[in-house]
């Protein structure tokens, strides 16, 4: 069974993000990010875009995460090299799921410049059948009190901070370990990944690194909290924090790093022990009693929690 055998195969509004005016009361815009749903703002809905529906499938054609599939909560436009996949015939969401997690598995055989998505995503191969487990699997689903926060967030003020600045962080680097000196435990073992918090397994080694820390893999800068202590290898920079940082301080940080840096890094041009020191970041600030700026430890934790889901975390 293959891709078009399922779905109706649309390429997308091709809508150019930078040309669009931000609205938080706007409709969704799906890009090439593989976090949030895909979905980096809301814009207005101006005439003769082509808007997709609730409950179709978006699939990145381009960029580190072609084929994150995801299904869409709420009607939206697209970026360019952005096509939407709709259902021939009636779906439940959750064998949707599945089928963006299938889709997600072929992501080796395709590259940006290369044997490119967009010549071969209808010919994609997918399972015959959903297996039973899809249908019985306890899947939990959170609820928030929280509104969507229709404010858009101001940056004009904020100041640069340099991470690894004294009264920012103490920037260190994880400890390899080779494969023959643990086996299976507990432990959290954080790596260069993109996934599951940094988490590649859980290992026997006592922890050498305790929690409430950032974790910057060197690859991507891909910049995750770790609530627990943890292990870590050598393709990862720890950012512990000179100043009060809790979970939600930690998540707006890793946020605005994520958003900045990730582009500037890959496995030839690595973000390095000393690259993530100087590293700059803009964070909301406010005057001490000296008048200095610090940032505005506050603000950040406010605004994580206002967010929906802030509730829950």
């Amino acid at each position: 069974m293959i891709v078009d055998d399922l779905f109706y195969v649309y390429s997308g509004s091709k809508l150019d993000y930078g040309k669009q005016t931000e609205s938080a009361s706007g409709i969704n815009f799906v890009s090439r990010n593989s976090n949030n749903n895909g979905v980096v703002g809301r814009v207005i809905l101006e005439e003769g875009m082509k808007v997709y529906k609730k409950g179709d499938i978006t699939v990145p054609l381009g960029g580190s995460y072609l084929l994150s599939a995801f299904v869409q909560d709420e009607d939206f436009v697209t970026a360019q090299n952005v096509n939407v996949l709709r259902p021939k015939k009636e779906m439940k969401d959750i064998e949707k799921w599945f089928y963006c997690y299938a889709l997600r598995l072929n992501r080796f055989k395709f590259s940006a410049f290369g044997r490119e998505v967009n010549k071969y995503i209808k010919d994609i191969e997918l399972p015959e059948e959903i297996p039973s487990w899809v249908y019985t699997a306890n899947l939990k689903v959170h609820n928030t009190n929280n509104k969507p926060n229709k404010n858009v967030l101001d940056t004009s003020n904020w100041k640069k901070f340099t991470v690894g600045d004294e009264k920012m962080f103490n920037v260190s680097a994880g400890i390899y370990h080779y494969s023959y000196e643990y086996e299976n435990g507990n432990t959290p073992y954080i790596t260069a990944t993109n996934k599951n918090n940094g988490i590649n397994e859980l290992i026997n080694i006592d922890p050498e690194f305790k929690g409430n820390v950032l974790t910057v893999e060197k690859v991507n800068a891909c910049t995750f909290y770790q609530p627990d202590s943890f292990c870590a290898t050598s393709d990862v920079n720890i950012l512990e924090a000179n100043f009060n940082m809790n979970k939600y301080v930690a998540l707006f940080i890793a946020a605005v790093i994520n958003f900045n840096e990730g582009f500037r890094w890959n496995y030839g041009r690595q973000c390095r022990i000393n690259n993530t020191k100087r590293m700059q970041i803009k964070l909301p600030a406010k005057l001490n009693e000296k008048g200095e700026y610090v940032p505005d430890l506050e603000y950040m934790e406010n605004y994580i929690k206002s967010l929906p889901y802030g509730d829950r975390i």
